[in-house]
């Protein structure tokens, strides 16, 4: 893999893409990492957002479903409850939903396992370059959740055929 990254072709009619134009991964918790990506494959927005409270997230799935035009996907990662309840309202909307574990993403895209000591700051380290390969704007800080469902995404577009391969490292 090279130092870089490098952008790669996107795929805008991909076998099995739906016709909406925007993918959500979702970093599950009670803190969730929300990010982004268009058909073009990149990041357009992430964001941490704290719920407190199961209810709270509950009630708010929806209102940001709402606010995402032409959700064509939703990949999630984490508690099987909180995807659960993603799953629900996105099934009342006809938005598939994907559940994919760490594993299955960290190792798509790093070629490898890390150690789980150091899987939260490699996490930063990508996600930033990812940010940066899209051209959104850059964060002062970095949650992790929102770290994650940023590389969640990038997965997801590769899954989805929106890219061909991740950016190469």
């Amino acid at each position: 893999m090279s130092a870089g990254w490098d952008p790669l072709p996107s795929r805008p009619e991909a076998p099995g893409a739906t016709r909406g134009a925007t993918l959500l991964a979702v970093d599950l918790g009670l803190r969730s990492g929300l990010a982004e990506y268009g058909r073009d494959g990149r990041l357009r927005s992430y964001r941490s957002t704290n719920f407190g409270k199961p209810e709270r997230l509950k009630r708010a799935i929806g209102g940001i479903l709402d606010g995402i035009e032409g959700l064509a996907r939703i990949v999630v990662e984490g508690d099987r409850r909180l995807a659960e309840r993603w799953q629900k309202e996105a099934v009342r909307r006809g938005v598939p939903v994907v559940r994919v574990t760490p594993e299955t993403w960290r190792e798509a895209l790093l070629g490898r396992l890390p150690p789980a000591e150091d899987a939260k700051g490699i996490a930063d380290v990508l996600a930033r370059k990812v940010i940066d390969w899209s051209g959104c704007a850059r964060p002062t800080s970095l949650r992790h959740d929102a770290a994650e469902a940023i590389l969640i995404g990038l997965w997801g577009v590769v899954d989805a055929g929106w890219l061909d391969a991740p950016p190469r490292l």
